[in-house]
């Protein structure tokens, strides 16, 4: 289970070092309703992961605290192949984990976790449920002309068609057609390819499903097969 919750979010990290708050995952008790789930969340501002999991013996009411990415990195390397128990204890200023004889301490970000769930958006009412694998590989493919710097990629939706394109001054354009379930007004948006195959990444069911808004607003994209994890991408202008 922490292994889940940090190889789905952990791609989201922030690397930039004047928004230290943002260099690790902020892991806190929530409770809404009857639910009671720990969760996981990482931004760097562009992108975001939310992933939650049924809240663990002696975790409730754990304060909110900030795994460093370092600390996350040596943490996944100790999980790889375990099936034991991982007992987790929580300070003010430190972590320890203990696994499988091992014990790992680390110093916790000493900042404030920025109110995340104001970024996500709830009113998103264009959906359009694609296969995931073929997006994948068709962003993939048409971005492979793109700048390295921008990696812009420009998708263009109508009712039941998806066209991804790019258009590079120097080296021609790539365009891509795609069959997907669709039926909102059409819309043109464009995001970061590398940001878009990040979080294609992380998804385990066959379709990935996009919300939009606008052009301008945040989309959220979920996985078919866990409603636990959603994550939210910025668009950028194309």
């Amino acid at each position: 289970a922490m292994r889940r919750l940090i190889d789905k979010t952990r791609f989201a990290i922030s690397t930039e070092e004047t928004r230290y708050y943002l260099n690790g995952i902020y892991v806190h008790a929530v409770e809404s309703g009857k639910q009671k789930a720990l969760r996981a969340v990482a931004t760097d501002g562009h992108r975001l992961a939310q992933v939650d999991h049924d809240l663990p013996d002696g975790a409730a009411g754990m304060p909110g605290v900030i795994v460093p990415r370092k600390t996350v990195l040596e943490l996944q390397k100790l999980l790889e192949g375990g099936t034991g128990a991982l007992s987790v204890g929580v300070s003010e200023t430190k972590i320890r984990f203990e696994f499988d004889g091992i014990v790992l301490t680390s110093k916790l970000i000493d900042g404030t976790f920025p109110d995340y769930g104001r970024v996500i958006p709830s009113g998103n009412d264009k959906v359009m449920e694609v296969d995931g694998k073929r997006f994948a590989e068709a962003v993939d493919r048409v971005s492979t002309i793109s700048t390295e710097k921008s990696r812009a990629v420009k998708l263009n939706l109508e009712d039941g068609k998806l066209t991804l394109s790019v258009t590079n001054p120097d080296s021609g354009s790539a365009t891509e057609e795609l069959s997907v379930s669709y039926s909102s007004t059409p819309l043109e948006i464009g995001f970061n390819a590398r940001y878009l195959l990040d979080i294609t990444g992380q998804l385990d069911g066959a379709e990935a499903s996009f919300s939009f808004a606008d052009s301008g607003s945040p989309t959220l994209v979920r996985d078919s097969e866990d409603g636990l994890a959603i994550y939210v991408l910025m668009p950028m202008r194309v």
